[in-house]
């Protein structure tokens, strides 16, 4: 299985931070979030790897070059613009092939085994989606889970993680280039229950501010 790390956002609640490093390049307990990832899908057993960016995106590739440093190959999607999360996968389709895929967002930082998605079957589904518990800036939720299954409705919400297994038909109707979310994709097929889930227990931050940054710093950095 082939894996994306999604890094094409400007960051714009984490400026002036991001004002001249890009999200992922921010440093958490000695390396950067990016690396993070990288080190934790290579003890899983991923190989290959696809990075989209936009923002300052000549500073991952010089940061992180062809892969072969942290044990895998890289390659990267450039986008003029951010095309968002759904865009942004369709426009590295070409590298992640016709089989299922993982995306991680470049953003947050997680302890999660990505092993346990590396031969998920996703048998009559179209997705696959890490949920954790909620966080405090995000107490309502994402999305309902019931024995295995995303629901519409009928219990209480728990958070998308930004860690997902997707298969490429889910982008069939994107065009290549075009701007698209994730969401709607993910409430249409939800509605034909085609989405499962698991709620991982890890530890799990959105790093989405530079307070939520200083506070892992610091858990990272007793």
């Amino acid at each position: 299985m082939k894996a994306m790390i999604l890094a094409a956002g400007r960051g714009e609640r984490m400026r002036p931070l991001t004002d001249h490093t890009p999200k992922p390049l921010l440093a958490v307990g000695g390396k950067p979030l990016i690396v993070w990832h990288l080190e934790r899908l290579v003890g899983a057993g991923f190989r290959d790897i696809v990075i989209n960016h936009a923002h300052l995106g000549d500073k991952i590739e010089a940061a992180l070059g062809d892969g072969s440093q942290f044990g895998v190959r890289i390659q990267y999607s450039a986008e003029a613009e951010a095309l968002e999360t759904a865009g942004g996968i369709v426009q590295a389709l070409p590298w992640l092939g016709d089989a299922p895929f993982l995306v991680v967002n470049g953003d947050i930082y997680c302890d999660f085994d990505f092993g346990r998605l590396l031969e998920l079957p996703l048998i009559g589904v179209m997705a696959h989606l890490v949920l954790v518990d909620n966080p405090p800036q995000h107490l309502q939720g994402d999305f309902v889970l019931q024995s295995g299954r995303l629901v519409s409705a009928g219990g209480p919400r728990l958070t998308f993680s930004g860690i997902g297994v997707y298969r490429p038909e889910l982008f069939a109707g994107i065009i290549p280039g075009s701007r698209a979310k994730l969401a709607p994709l993910l409430r249409a097929e939800i509605e034909l229950e085609r989405v499962s889930a698991e709620h991982a227990q890890c530890h799990w931050v959105d790093v989405g501010t530079p307070e939520r940054l200083q506070a892992l710093n610091q858990q990272l950095n007793p």
